[in-house]
């Protein structure tokens, strides 16, 4: 029986992706800053610690 080489396996284009959104959260010294960076921009807050406004 005569040795056949398979050929080589088809690579796939990976599909498109996309950053829908990215962001983090820090608590210091009795404050909470957030930050969140999307494709239309970045934004962010500095409250204190504990949900007050």
């Amino acid at each position: 029986m005569a040795y056949r080489a398979m050929p080589a396996a088809q690579r796939s284009t990976p599909p498109d992706r996309r950053l829908i959104a990215v962001g983090t959260i820090s608590r210091h010294d009795g404050r909470t800053t957030t930050v969140r960076a999307t494709e239309a921009g970045v934004t962010g807050s500095i409250r204190p610690t504990g949900g007050a406004r």
